[in-house]
C-alpha cells in the first residue's frame, strides 16, 4: 500500500517549498500553505489533498483554523494531535499578527480604529464576550480585560469591577466592547441598558464611558457615533 506522500516525493512542480522559493509565499494557494505546515497527508494522499479536506471541513475555509477547536480538527482523517496543535497555532499566530498591525493605528477617540483592532479577536467568538478597554489622556490603550463571557446582561456586569480596574490603571476614560455571534452589530435593549448603567457610574467617578462598540462580522456599531451616550437612560 502506498504510504503518506511527503513533500520530497512530489514532482518539483507540485512542491510548495520549491514554489515558495521561486515565486514567494504569496504564490501559494491556501491548500499549499497549509500543506507546508502539516508536511504529510493521510495514507495514500498528498499533504495538499489533506489541506483541501481541512478547508472544506467547515463552512469557513481558512477560518476553520480559528473557529474549529483541536477536537474538531482531529475528527478529520489524517489529523492527529500534533497536526491539530500546529494548525491551531498557525491560526492564533495569524490573529496576533493582524492585531499587532492594527494596534499601531488605534486611537481612543476614533471608534473605527478601535473596532478594527478588536475585530479579528472578537468576531470569531461563538459566545458574547464583553470587554473593557482603558485609555490614557493621549488616547492610547493602557490595558484591556474580559468582563464576562456568555452574556451582556446588565445584572451580570459589575460597575465596581470596571472602575476599580480603571482606577488601578489610572485610566482617563474607558470603552466597552462586545461581540454579537449572529454577525449583526445592532444593539439590543439590554445592550443599551448596560451602556447607560456604566455611563452613569463613570460620570459619578469622573472616568467617562467614551463609547460602547458592538462587533459584528466585519462590521461594528458605535454608541458614540450614533450619539446614544448623550441620551437619558430610563
Amino acid at each position: 500500500m502506498q504510504k503518506n506522500l511527503t513533500m520530497k516525493q512530489l514532482p518539483d512542480q507540485e512542491r510548495p517549498y520549491e514554489k515558495c522559493l521561486k515565486k514567494g509565499a504569496a504564490s501559494l494557494s491556501d491548500a499549499e500553505l497549509i500543506g507546508v505546515i502539516i508536511r504529510t497527508g493521510a495514507r495514500g494522499e498528498k499533504s495538499t489533498d489533506l489541506a483541501l479536506r481541512i478547508l472544506s471541513a467547515g463552512p469557513d475555509g481558512l477560518l476553520n483554523l480559528i473557529r474549529m477547536d483541536t477536537e474538531d480538527l482531529m475528527k478529520i482523517r489524517g489529523i492527529g494531535e500534533v497536526k491539530a496543535v500546529q494548525l491551531k497555532c498557525v491560526g492564533e499566530l495569524a490573529r496576533r499578527i493582524a492585531s499587532a498591525t492594527r494596534y499601531r493605528a488605534m486611537v481612543g477617540s476614533d471608534p473605527e480604529t478601535i473596532a478594527f483592532y478588536y475585530m479579528e479577536q472578537m468576531r470569531h467568538e461563538t459566545r458574547e464576550t464583553l470587554m473593557l478597554a482603558m485609555f490614557d489622556r493621549k488616547n492610547m490603550l493602557l490595558d484591556d480585560m474580559v468582563l464576562s463571557v456568555g452574556t451582556s446582561n446588565a445584572s451580570m456586569i459589575s460597575p465596581p469591577e470596571i472602575f476599580r480596574a480603571a482606577l488601578l490603571k489610572h485610566a482617563e476614560f474607558v470603552i466597552l466592547l462586545h461581540n454579537h455571534p449572529s454577525g449583526n452589530p445592532e444593539p439590543s435593549k439590554e445592550d443599551i441598558n448596560v451602556t447607560f448603567r456604566i455611563r452613569d457610574c463613570g460620570e459619578l467617578l469622573g472616568i467617562p464611558l467614551m463609547d460602547h462598540i458592538i462587533i459584528g462580522d466585519n462590521c461594528f456599531f458605535s454608541f458614540r457615533e450614533q450619539d446614544i451616550l448623550t441620551r437619558k437612560g430610563k
